[in-house]
């Protein structure tokens, strides 16, 4: 929880900012109260880090066909599901939201170590997207390409690899994974090698995208579907495949605790994470498979309990070598 703190003075909101933010949530609960049959509240408040594009028209099919309308606050590219982690810790004693969708697991563990959900079912992990390398193929062969992390420290990638600031979203919860694959000391290493091989560090994994399918880098660490995005605009790019190095990220739907209002919330944790929705974000290219038991390739496996405990140690360290 320690680390979600610091993370806390670490996001693009500040305290002026996030204010504002609580108030607009704080207002969305008002309003959200609004009775229907029998009492009931007819609107639930759900913080969503799945990318607007994918949830809103999801959230409403939900409203369509539930009667129950949904206040959304979504989060910046940059500070993915950080900046709503920490809102939801600091309303950890006067909930303002009833529902967190999260676009990767570390967060959501950590919200759940923090008691931040419901004791019982609080949250459900499901589909998968992966953390891959991207190449430009107008600019690099994908056979000469590295096929290990390890290798972006070489001299012959320096200059030419981006990558998203690893304090947030999905790159910090591979950097954190990585660190328990290699062990602290190698992790070290590799992190100090990578950023004195002067890559480009970015706000956020579409933005790492779309820098590799401009060719103003070779080639990127990012996720599998802000890959699948800018190949649907035509880019030149591949992502290479899947090894021992490779996060599987789930999404993730969870009930906080005390939310406003209990019954809508468990009604869309359960929606969002039924099959039909996994399906439908695959379509979409927002997951790219349905279940990690489609992935029969040996892929990075985290001990979370593990990786929570040592997180602050990672994110200190993360902070002192990625300075910006």
């Amino acid at each position: 929880m320690g680390a979600l703190r610091k993370l806390f003075s670490a996001t693009k909101t500040g305290p002026v900012r996030a204010a504002a933010g609580w108030g607009l949530a704080a207002l969305l609960v008002w309003t959200a109260w609004t009775p229907g049959c029998g009492g009931r509240p007819s609107r639930v408040v759900v913080y969503a880090a799945q990318d607007q594009v994918y949830a809103e028209p999801i959230l409403k099919d939900f409203e369509d066909r539930a009667g129950v309308s949904v206040a959304a606050v979504y989060d910046s590219e940059a500070v993915k599901t950080v900046g709503l982690a920490n809102r939801i810790l600091a309303e950890k004693n006067y909930p303002q939201c009833d529902v967190f969708w999260g676009n990767e697991e570390l967060r959501a563990r950590q919200l759940a170590a923090a008691g931040a959900f419901r004791e019982t079912n609080g949250w459900v992990a499901f589909g998968y997207r992966s953390r891959r390398i991207v190449v430009n193929t107008n600019l690099l062969d994908p056979a000469r390409a590295p096929r290990s992390l390890l290798e972006l420290t070489n001299a012959a990638w320096r200059g030419k690899v981006a990558l998203a600031y690893p304090l947030f979203g999905t790159t910090a919860a591979h950097f954190a994974a990585l660190r328990q694959l290699w062990g602290p000391a190698q992790w070290e290493r590799w992190c100090r090698a990578l950023a004195a091989n002067k890559p480009f560090v970015v706000d956020g994994n579409s933005a790492v995208a779309r820098l590799v399918a401009r060719g103003e880098a070779q080639l990127g660490l990012t996720d599998s579907d802000d890959i699948a995005a800018v190949r649907r605009g035509g880019a030149p790019v591949i992502p290479l495949p899947m090894n021992e190095e490779t996060l599987l990220i789930p999404n993730t739907v969870a009930v906080i605790r005390n939310a406003p209002h209990p019954e809508a919330a468990d009604r869309l944790m359960r929606f969002l994470s039924s099959a039909g929705v996994v399906r439908r974000l695959v379509r979409a290219g927002a997951l790219e498979g349905a279940s990690k038991k489609e992935v029969k390739i040996r892929t990075l496996a985290p001990d979370w309990g593990a990786l929570l405990a040592e997180l602050d140690e990672t994110t200190e360290r993360l902070s002192a070598i990625f300075l910006r």
